[in-house]
Parts: C-alpha cells; structure tokens; sequence
C-alpha cells in the first residue's frame, strides 16, 4: 500500500500561512482544515488489512472560542517547522525541544501559549495530517525507547555508524525515533524472524538467555506501547527483508490493543498506518486458553475489573478483531473472568518462557491473526 505524500513539506507550509494570510487580507475569519483523527473517521482497508483515515475534515476557526488556542498553536507550530527546515538539510529538533521552545507566556496576559507537552504533541500530528507528510519531514523526532538484539547489521550513515546487533550489551541497540532508509540502512541479516515483546523486563529475560542466538531471530521490544520509531523498525524488517513477525504481550486488553496497533495501525495515526502497520504480524501469546495448554498456575491469573470488561466488548466490534480466533480468546477470557502478566510465566520457571513456551508456540505455529 502507498500513500502520495507531499514532496516539498516546506513549501506545504508557507501555502497554508499565504492561505491563512490572505483570509486575514480579505477580512474573513481565518481558519485551518484538519483531516479529523477519531474513530468516527477511519476505515478498515479489508485488502491492506490496515486502519486508513476517512476524507471527513473540520475547520479549526480562530473566531470560535472553542478554538482559538488550538489556532494559535497550529500556526505557532507551523511556524518552528518552517524555520526548522530553513536550517541545514540535517538539523532537527525534538518534540520534546519543540515544546519548550514554543512555551511562553502571552504579553499583557497571565496566559501561556502551552501548558503541557499533550498539548503540542497532537498539533505537531495534526499538521503532518493536513500537509500529507511525516514528522520526520518536519525535521522533528521523538525521544528513543524501543531495542533490538540479533543476528542483523545496521548502519546509520548520517554518524557513520555500523552496528552488529549480536555484539551489544545488555541495553542491545536503541531503535532510533527516526528509522527511515536514508537515515538507517538494514544491511544484512541472517535472521529467520522477529520477535517482539511487549516488556522490556521479557526482553531482558530473552537477552540474557541468548534466545535470540539459539532461535536464530531479531528480538525487539517497544516497553509498553511501541514509539513510531520501533513500528516503523517492525514494519520494515517485514516489508524489507521478508521476515515473519510474532508479537508477545500480555494476555489482557491493553496486550491485544498493543498487537492490533503494531498489526493494522492506530486510529490516531491512521495516516502514516501504511509505514507503521505490519498487517503481516502473529500474534504468539499470551492468552487466557494458554493457562490450560502450559498448566500454568491459576494462582498467578488477575481477576478481570470493569474497565478490562468494558473494553473487552469494545474490541469484540472492532472489524480488525473479527477473525473467529480472537473472538474466541476474546470471549474465553471474558469467560473464565481473568487476565495474566506476562511475568507469570516466571511461576513454571524463570527461564520457562524461552526453554519451552515460546519454542513451543513456534514448533506448532500455535498463533492467533
């Protein structure tokens, strides 16, 4: 799947100021149009099996009380990533950065333009929304969080750079919040699939164990919900160098949601759904019906609350949870009235979950779509 994007982010912008402008010019009340990011806007692509976003859009109106601060600080993002992409071809900045930079009080006011970074974070999102372009093309990039070990070779010319991922530390290699082919080059593997984990604490566990050695696989882990820069990893290594990817969270709702995003994408970035998603993922484990299979102590297992219920039945209509497996771990679950951690595991034995429950997941393809 491609999506046409803009070639020249820079001149995006200055168009949407000279639009702003001439509004202005014409004594109009000036507004922004933003493709709108929620659920009443997205579609399930059944051929790409990604979430792709609608053509519904909504005008942010400086006029309209309701949204003149969000005006403001579009225009004020706008603003910094114009200069930033007026600096060298290689200077960028965090998000992070981005914030503080923009954070000041407004004069004659007690009023700041921003009070916290949840607010520009989804400005900066919705600007690459409207412009048809990426973060990375605003020159932007996020703090690293995800890691990989295995059998692959990166390089990243921009520091020339080359890294063998089986010759690292305990930490691994740290996937780069801007993990595109110009800035990092996937030059070799010999790997014959991905693992990601859902936890950092797993991953240490699989690290130290060398079972990324002796499975002969890449294993990453984003810690909690993977950044854009692992999705983005995950995604390449399987469009790129066609290796199968088998995710491993959880088994609650907060572990399959975490699945689906790296799987079909996010609603809130449904727009960049064809550089995140891996439609091609598996999803090895955990699930309620694994505590039979693997007799794993009961004692161990969290009772399910309301919120785990309530999201449960959310996810049981979503189209990409359709496919008669997940509703089937799915209702089990809501079945027996109870979730489990992925440390849980650890009851049978610490190494258990690399000397025999993930090689045996793997020997018998025992995974849900």
């Amino acid at each position: 799947m491609t999506v046409k994007r803009t070639e020249n982010t820079k001149e995006s912008i200055v168009d949407l100021g000279k639009d702003v402008l001439g509004q202005l010019k014409k004594v109009q009340n000036p507004n922004i149009s933003l493709p709108v990011r929620a659920l009443s806007n997205i579609k399930f692509d059944e051929k790409n099996k990604l979430i792709i976003l609608g053509d519904k859009m909504s005008q942010r109106t400086y006029m309209n009380i309701a949204h003149t601060r969000k005006f403001m600080q579009t225009l004020m993002v706008a603003a910094e990533c114009k200069k930033l992409l007026s600096e060298t071809e290689n200077t960028t900045t965090s998000i992070r950065d981005l914030y503080y930079i923009l954070k000041r009080t407004i004069p004659g006011t007690t009023e700041n333009t921003f009070e916290e970074q949840s607010e520009s974070d989804p400005i900066i999102e919705d600007l690459e929304a409207a412009l048809s372009t990426l973060r990375e093309n605003l020159h932007l990039h996020a703090d690293q969080k995800g890691s990989l070990v295995g059998p692959i070779v990166i390089e990243e010319p921009k520091f020339g750079s080359e890294t063998d991922c089986m010759k690292l530390g305990a930490s691994g290699f740290g996937i780069p919040s801007i993990c595109e082919p110009d800035t990092v080059k996937l030059k070799s593997t010999t790997a014959d699939f991905v693992l990601v984990v859902e936890k950092d604490a797993v991953w240490q566990r699989l690290n130290e164990d060398r079972f990324w050695k002796n499975h002969n696989c890449i294993v990453i882990t984003g810690k909690g919900q993977p950044d854009r820069g692992t999705r983005r990893m995950i995604n390449r290594l399987n469009a790129e160098l066609k290796l199968p990817v088998y995710v491993l969270t959880d088994a609650d709702v907060w572990g399959y949601y975490i699945y689906s995003v790296i799987k079909q994408g996010s609603i809130n970035l449904s727009f960049v759904s064809d550089r995140l998603g891996t439609p091609e993922a598996r999803f090895i484990g955990l699930t309620t019906q694994d505590v039979v299979k693997f007799d794993i102590p009961k004692n161990v297992t969290i009772k399910l609350n309301e919120g785990d219920k309530k999201r449960a039945a959310e996810m049981l209509n979503y189209r990409w949870f359709r496919p008669k497996e997940w509703h089937h771990e799915i209702n089990h679950m809501l079945k027996v009235g109870h979730k489990l951690e992925l440390e849980a595991l650890s009851a049978k034995n610490i190494r258990f979950i690399t000397e025999k429950y993930l090689p045996e997941k793997i020997k018998k393809k025992d995974f849900l779509p």
